[in-house]
């Protein structure tokens, strides 16, 4: 398993790798969150993204829903950043090599 990767088991018992794609805390609400993914993508193509709240201390910390709408729209927002700088980018590695 890759460093930056970890497995749970699933309602089946099947385990599933998952991909970290980043962590960070939130000040305002003094949590810990862990954004990643199984790569699977949904009905629109989209790669599918988790994010829960967790706690770094702790090697066995369990993963917890995040509930609220607040937590969401600070995921969301960081999520949307990341994909602009990405595509921003591409298109400049784009222009570069002359596409």
């Amino acid at each position: 398993m890759k460093k930056n990767s970890f497995s749970m088991i699933d309602e089946n018992e099947n385990e599933i790798i998952y991909d970290v794609l980043f962590t960070f805390e939130n000040e305002e609400t003094n949590k810990n969150y862990i954004v990643y993914t199984d790569n699977t993508k949904d009905e629109k193509g989209n790669i599918q993204v988790y994010a829960s709240t967790y706690d770094p201390e702790d090697p066995h910390s369990k993963l917890e829903a995040i509930k609220s709408d607040k937590e969401w729209k600070v995921i969301e927002t960081i999520l949307e950043t990341l994909q602009e700088e990405v595509r921003n980018k591409k298109n400049k590695e784009d222009e570069n090599n002359g596409e």
